[in-house]
């Protein structure tokens, strides 16, 4: 049984789903942000400022899955040992997956180019054995800095503008590479943000894979709490 939500969470995710079903139809129907793609790509942004363009690469390294993946996991790592549950890794790992799941499908089903192969001036470039849309990039930083933000014990709403400032200049910074369209980016955002959305419907089944894994790890002796100590005799009077 899915857990209950509150009314605004439940408008949220609606009005992101929409969002997102709005851009994948506008793609597919080749409407005006198919336009706003092709003037953006055609500025060639990333001609302006040449020079910047080896920090900016470095930059949207941060939205790449593998290496934010793994320097989430292991901090996660490290606050399941002290706080002797599985629950942040597990958090994470759902998040990861339907992520994975999601997007990864939109991507097959779409199969648009990106900029640098574009081929028609005004074409959306769907159907064409890329994987470009929705943009990777921009989901999974919506996704990682938004888990570590939503695991956060103190400062979480500090965490989640972070957040949100970082997977916003990753999505724009892709845009500015010319790796991307700016559709792309919109989808991604829209993407990464269901995901989130849809953590606190999982936390049910997370706190029924915790117990398991804590109840496996005691039966090996790991994560065990030391007993306490035993109380000195008090010397004699």
């Amino acid at each position: 049984m899915l857990p209950s939500i509150s009314r605004r969470h439940a408008l949220l995710f609606g009005l992101v789903g929409l969002l997102y079903l709005a851009v994948v139809l506008a793609i597919l129907y080749d409407s005006p942000l198919v336009d706003l793609d092709w003037s953006l790509q055609q500025l060639r942004p990333y001609r302006q400022w040449p020079g910047a363009l080896p920090y900016l690469d470095i930059w949207v390294i941060a939205g790449q899955r593998g290496p934010t993946a793994i320097a989430a996991c292991l901090w996660l790592g490290w606050r399941c040992y002290r706080s002797h549950s599985a629950r942040p890794l597990l958090v994470m790992g759902m998040a990861l997956l339907l992520l994975n799941v999601t997007v990864g499908g939109v991507k097959i089903l779409t199969g648009r180019l990106g900029p640098h192969y574009a081929h028609y001036v005004g074409s959306p470039e769907l159907f064409s054995g890329g994987s470009i849309f929705p943009s990777g990039h921009t989901a999974n930083a919506v996704v990682t800095w938004g888990v570590l933000a939503y695991l956060a014990i103190r400062w979480r709403r500090t965490g989640a503008a972070l957040a949100a400032l970082t997977a916003a200049s990753i999505g724009l910074t892709t845009v500015y590479l010319g790796t991307h369209w700016i559709s792309d980016v919109f989808a991604g955002w829209a993407a990464g943000a269901l995901v989130l959305l849809s953590l606190p419907l999982a936390e049910p089944a997370v706190a029924a894979l915790d117990r398991r894994v804590l109840a496996a790890w005691h039966r090996e002796g790991r994560f065990a709490r030391p007993a306490p100590a035993a109380p000195r005799p008090r010397p004699a009077a």
